[in-house]
């Protein structure tokens, strides 16, 4: 989605992989395909579209994903 763009680097998502059990539930549900699952984990594959929306914090079983949502 690299249409979707207001400034790089600026999100705060930080993904910890050691906590993800490769459920794929942040990349259903996120609206801008900031994740994929690669090798059984979740994978940042673009983080500058995220929007902090926090649809993958809510739907992580794990807690392996954080944002400060309106902070980016």
């Amino acid at each position: 989605m690299k249409e979707l763009r207001y400034l790089d680097d600026v999100s705060s998502l930080v993904l910890d992989k050691d906590k993800c059990i490769g459920c794929g539930l942040c990349a259903e549900v996120c609206p801008h395909s900031v994740f994929e699952l690669q090798d059984q984990k979740a994978q940042l594959i673009d983080f500058n579209a995220c929007m902090e929306c926090g649809a993958c914090v809510t739907n992580c079983p794990t807690d392996a994903i954080k944002v400060n949502p309106g902070v980016g």
